[in-house]
């Protein structure tokens, strides 16, 4: 494939912005040439599993120079019905849909507004669709870490990138390199989310769900040799303040409310 628009969505606890910008680092350096659009609900902290509390984040990565996250979305990795039924609409018709099935139950499909569970029926006959028990399986994969079932579930999103990254043959070392540095305090914890995405790259590999998996050149000729920056619109925005107080000589006070988007 030349390009490809994936969108990560859940609730705002399933960590889809922590999933989101794993997958941008280990594709940036892949050396993909990527845009991404994290979108966060203007609620603070919306009831889990209403439609008001589901976060996304959306990458285009091509093997091209790109300039927007995309429009249509190829792949929706949907954690509970809430973030299927506000993000459906987004994904192309044919495109990949990865739900996590352990989270269709009749309380969150009534939390979402649904009569039935649309893995049920034939409303989602026009997608590629792959339901995956993605809370069970963790839960399975670290039986020998000890931990809880609520703690051990909090992984899922980790074996959800696991899994995409097996699709779209991403680097695993920054990840793993990560989550080792992320739980340096909590050794357990860090091993635990690197035995999620080891698990859910194997899932990749071994489920007849998957029967191919797809790769998106670098963009090699797009950019010249040199060290390059991963920038966040905040960030960037933050550094745009900056100088201009700077160049204008004038003081600067920002003031703001510390929720996300506006935290870091």
């Amino acid at each position: 494939m030349s390009r490809v628009v994936i969108r990560f969505a859940g609730d705002s606890g399933d960590g889809m912005q922590l999933t989101g910008d794993r997958f941008t680092s280990e594709t940036a350096s892949f050396g993909n040439d990527l845009s991404t659009l994290p979108n966060f609900p203007a609620e603070i902290r919306a009831p889990a599993g209403t439609l008001g509390g589901v976060s996304s984040f959306q990458l285009h990565f091509a093997d091209h120079d790109i300039l927007t996250p995309g429009d249509a979305v190829d792949v929706l990795v949907a954690m509970n019905p809430a973030a299927l039924k506000a993000n459906l609409a987004d994904l192309r018709p044919g495109g990949e849909l990865l739900v996590n099935s352990d989270e269709f139950d009749s309380r969150a499909l009534t939390k979402a507004g649904y009569d039935a569970s649309p893995l049920d029926d034939d409303s989602l006959q026009g997608y590629r669709l792959h339901p995956v028990p993605l809370t069970s399986l963790t839960v399975e994969a670290l039986k020998e870490f000890g931990l809880s079932r609520k703690e051990a579930q909090r992984a899922k999103n980790m074996f959800a990138l696991g899994l995409l990254s097996w699709m779209y043959h991403r680097p695993t070392e920054g990840t793993e390199k990560f989550l080792k540095s992320k739980f340096a305090k909590k050794p357990e914890i860090a091993a635990a989310n690197i035995a999620a995405f080891k698990a859910g790259w194997n899932f990749g590999e071994t489920t007849e769900d998957f029967a191919v998996s797809y790769e998106i050149a670098p963009a090699a000729d797009t950019f010249p040799s040199g060290t390059y920056r991963n920038i966040s619109g905040n960030l960037a925005l933050s550094y745009g303040l900056l100088t201009a107080a700077r160049q204008a000589d004038l003081p600067l006070f920002l003031g703001s409310y510390p929720i996300t988007p506006a935290s870091d």
